[in-house]
């Protein structure tokens, strides 16, 4: 047996892991700094929010010593909160619907034939989830992506599933 690879895995094994049946969209990537006696010290937060395109999208955040910890802290945060969207026969959502988090205000409205219409974090969420033909609305004057798409996914989670 090779006495330097026991136990470590190569780099054509770590190519060939299964690919996820979720993609991915990083919101936000912040650098965060805490001052110490000792200096200052560096953290990465990241905001991730993952979807199938056919209705389930969640978010999550991490935060670790470098990109790649922090990367990983928040899809596993973000596949936790895995939300199963109900949607339409169009893959639009079923009515209108408004949420609050924090500051951060949303509305969303079904728009027949229009397209997305949507700004900030809700337009990576609706694309991740799949959906189509939605009318959006950030109504509060809040910049935050992490309470806008977190206002995003609580109005997702009001919706009522489609009579049929």
């Amino acid at each position: 047996m090779n006495q330097r690879n026991r136990g470590a895995r190569s780099r054509r094994d770590r190519d060939e892991r299964p690919r996820s049946e979720f993609d991915q969209k990083t919101l936000q990537v912040r650098r965060v700094t805490r001052v110490t006696s000792g200096g200052k010290r560096f953290n990465i937060s990241i905001v991730l929010a993952i979807g199938n395109h056919r209705g389930s999208v969640g978010i999550g955040t991490g935060k670790g010593l470098d990109t790649a910890l922090a990367l990983d802290k928040a899809l596993k945060s973000a596949k936790k909160n895995l939300l199963l969207i109900p949607v339409t026969k169009t893959m639009s959502i079923p009515h209108r619907v408004e949420s609050k988090y924090g500051s951060a205000e949303v509305l969303i409205m079904p728009a027949p034939r229009r397209g997305n219409i949507a700004g900030s974090a809700m337009r990576s969420i609706f694309n991740l989830a799949g959906l189509k033909d939605i009318n959006s609305k950030i109504l509060s004057g809040s910049k935050n992506k992490l309470n806008i798409a977190r206002a995003t996914i609580e109005a997702l989670r009001k919706l009522k599933p489609v009579k049929k």
